[in-house]
């Protein structure tokens, strides 16, 4: 395991990103960042929140210098604090002596929860319970928050609706790869390469822990519909959707989207999405005319999926935690 120092002088200002020309094309650099570039490996402590409604939160920490800055990860996906990005961040973040944490939703931090709900793209109220732990905890230093992928749109839903009410726990914040049109998302996720490759690999573990809960609440949930389900699509139909009160995959995608809700937020925030990520169209990609002036978007035409690999062969993804340090570090104001 790296050993860390107690702290470490600030990062240079990263560049623009451009991929490696040994690793072409957004499928590519989504897959090979994933799977073969190692990650930093850090020490993290566990913290289980209980709540009220019976279920509970559990938070991986690392711990930084008192008096330093927090950083909150939302992770995307069937992610957690494992994921390669989370190792990345929460290690460049313990090297300047910050404090960072890894905010699992629920089912995610390797014991299923308690209760029938899991987690979606659009769950704001999850979102501000899990702000308002961390700024408990740490109230007179400033939290950033950083969302990945379906964690990024979770944040900027609630930093969207939220407005300038968000200002009172988050001082700046950013997303990475969030699919923030779920229905251009959802549909280019159903279709040829994408649904056989990510799709496949997310709905392997999905319906895992939704048939267990179709098991554990009789009636809640239809198992025999759930286990046959290939798409996100039939997925979120019969399982997000149900478990969180919408109607169908079409009406969570497009309430829990956060590309509408982009010009209300009121807190400094960065959006990265590459433009040739597979998992989000660049059509579907906003422009700076539909955000807030408070939102710095930076689409590259390259980068993949929550990947942004770097460096000669075979390569590092230090690009990514080096810029949203450096965006948490930029007086925008």
């Amino acid at each position: 395991m790296a050993t860390m120092p107690a702290f470490a002088a600030e990062p240079v200002a990263s560049k623009p990103y451009r991929a490696p020309a040994w690793l072409p094309g957004g499928h590519l650099q989504t897959i090979y960042a994933s799977l073969f570039i190692t990650a930093p490996q850090v020490a993290y402590r566990r913290e289980r929140l209980e709540l009220a409604d019976g279920d509970f939160l559990d938070f991986d920490w690392v711990d930084g210098t008192p008096g330093q800055p927090v950083v909150v990860l939302f992770h995307g996906l069937e992610g957690s604090s494992a994921s390669h990005y989370a190792h990345d961040l929460m290690y460049t973040a313990r090297l300047r002596g910050w404090n960072g944490v890894v905010a699992h939703f629920r089912g995610c931090s390797g014991e299923d929860n308690r209760l029938p709900r899991a987690y979606f793209a659009g769950d704001c109220a999850e979102i501000e319970r899990i702000l308002r732990h961390v700024k408990g905890l740490f109230p007179d230093v400033p939290l950033h928050a950083v969302g990945v992928s379906l964690g990024g749109n979770a944040l900027l839903r609630w930093l969207g609706e939220s407005g300038k009410e968000a200002q009172a726990l988050v001082a700046r914040a950013a997303a990475v790869s969030a699919p923030l049109d779920l229905t251009a998302a959802g549909n280019a996720l159903d279709q040829g390469f994408n649904r056989h490759v990510y799709t496949a690999r997310f709905l392997a573990t999905l319906k895992q822990k939704a048939l267990k809960k179709a098991l554990q609440f009789p009636g809640t949930l239809d198992a025999e519909a759930i286990a046959a389900a290939t798409t996100f699509r039939e997925f979120d139909s019969l399982v997000t959707a149900r478990l969180h009160g919408y109607r169908d995959a079409d009406d969570y995608w497009l309430r829990a989207s956060s590309k509408p809700v982009l010009p209300f937020i009121s807190v400094p925030t960065l959006i990265i999405n590459a433009r040739n990520d597979p998992f989000l169209p660049s059509w579907a990609l906003p422009t700076p005319a539909g955000v807030s002036p408070e939102v710095t978007l930076e689409q590259p035409e390259t980068g993949g999926h929550v990947a942004f690999p770097c460096g000669p062969f075979p390569g590092n993804i230090d690009w990514l935690p080096q810029r949203l340090m450096q965006h948490f570090d930029t007086q925008l104001r």
